[in-house]
């Protein structure tokens, strides 16, 4: 229990400093996102408006900064993330509702079917090794070296173009509004084909070599020996002694691959056009739109939070040492 609350504690105020670094960087960039406002409706904006903008966007120049920082988690415990520059009147947390579910579907899947497949191959590589299987580690070696917009962009060139049989960008047919239709469902998963595609090829690639590696070193331990000079099956001793104590490295990898499942893979969803809550991280940075990037930071930051605290908690269950180190 003390390690839990301890784990909890660090958590709690990690949140607190990047929440307040979250307040502060936005406002440290150069520009003014409000005149960059004024700009993109080409004078269907007054001028006289400047001001009244500021005071919407909680960018009055009368109030301290001090003032500003305790108002903006005033408006977090009320769930209120401002309304964003980009997208204006949209409110950030329309914004981020409409394109955290795109993100979600692409890379979260991605992620996860990547993890348990190279997983899965990296047992058998390393528990097999010195076999005709490890002619497949120079092919893992580089797909696990090719970034996933590089990639992307093959993939477009090829499947998308030379050989038409994905589409190369969006997230449905413009025809279709997002519903629960069978239609809209369909055309979804058609166009995340090749941009899951993509990132499943990436990290596959990048789980099995680790897998691999961790297998090679466990598969030598005295507890691995014993169970096999006990005469227990061979899939119980792969599985319930070496690849039990060789996937804990891993599971920290996993948890942070999970929490960035939210800031998606911010160049492979350009590549794709693909509406997720990086290609939206992107535009709000381009329109110094502070609302809508502390918005999408402070999702991203929380979901790797979650997703470390969540990997310490299993990783306690699976290896008490940690428990009684802590």
């Amino acid at each position: 229990m003390k390690f839990l609350l301890r784990r909890v504690g660090f958590y709690l105020f990690t949140a607190w400093a990047a929440i307040t670094l979250n307040f502060f960087i936005p406002r440290m960039l150069p520009g003014d996102p409000v005149q960059s406002l004024i700009n993109k409706y080409q004078g269907r904006l007054s001028t006289d408006a400047i001001n009244s903008l500021r005071v919407l966007f909680g960018l009055n120049t009368h109030t301290s900064l001090w003032q500003d920082y305790l108002s903006y988690w005033g408006n977090l415990f009320h769930g209120d993330f401002g309304i964003s520059f980009t997208y204006f009147p949209t409110p950030v947390a329309d914004v981020i509702a409409q394109s955290l579910p795109w993100t979600l579907m692409l890379v979260g899947i991605s992620t996860i079917v990547g993890f348990v497949l190279g997983t899965l191959a990296g047992v058998g590589l390393g528990w097999r090794r010195g076999t005709w299987m490890d002619g497949l580690l120079p092919v893992a070696n580089f797909f696990s070296a090719i970034p996933y917009f590089w990639l992307g962009l093959i993939a477009i060139a090829i499947f998308g173009v030379a050989i038409p049989l994905f589409p190369a960008s969006g997230g449905y047919d413009g025809g279709l509004e997002p519903s629960f239709s069978w239609d809209f469902i369909g055309s979804a998963l058609y166009h995340a084909a090749l941009p899951a595609l993509t990132i499943v090829i990436s990290s596959v690639a990048g789980w099995i070599l680790s897998m691999r590696n961790m297998m090679v070193t466990v598969s030598s331990e005295d507890y691995v020996t014993v169970a096999q000079a006990k005469g227990l099956p061979e899939r119980r001793v792969m599985f319930g002694y070496a690849a039990r104590n060789a996937v804990l490295p891993s599971i920290s990898g996993f948890a942070l691959s999970l929490g960035f499942i939210v800031g998606g893979t911010l160049v492979t969803e350009m590549v794709f056009s693909y509406p997720g809550i990086g290609y939206v991280l992107f535009q709000a940075i381009g329109s110094k739109d502070y609302p809508l990037m502390q918005g999408v930071f402070l999702i991203i930051t929380l979901s790797v939070l979650v997703a470390n605290m969540a990997a310490d908690f299993v990783y306690a269950f699976l290896d008490p040492r940690t428990r009684q180190e802590g």
